[in-house]
């Protein structure tokens, strides 16, 4: 990821089913990415988000997994939350009709 990105470019959130992820562009350039997997039964285990740190501080990893899970939600799928962001981002915000199955393990935490 690189910085040439103008100041003033709207963020554009795209699912990217080759890399099992939604990335995140400001304009042409890739500033970040919500990774997940697909585990057995279907759902998409979120495990990892990142914004290029050339592009903190403007709230970008919020845009990314809140259009990211909006679009889970309007495909009908079920996420898993394992990324400490998304937990953190879903424990103060809520998406109409998504799925969530929260794991149920010792020393998971929400």
């Amino acid at each position: 990821m690189s910085t040439q990105a103008a100041p003033d470019a709207e963020p554009r959130v795209a699912r990217n089913d080759a890399e099992n992820r939604y990335d995140l562009f400001l304009g042409d350039e890739l500033a970040g990415f919500a990774e997940y997997k697909v585990d057995a039964r279907g759902r998409l285990v979120f495990t990892h988000t990142e914004v290029d740190p050339a592009f903190e501080g403007r709230g970008l990893a919020g845009i990314l997994v809140r259009t990211a899970l909006t679009d889970v939600a309007a495909k009908g799928e079920t996420i898993v939350p394992r990324c400490p962001y998304v937990v953190r981002w879903l424990g103060r915000h809520e998406v109409a009709g998504l799925q969530i199955a929260w794991p149920d393990e010792p020393g998971f935490e929400r």
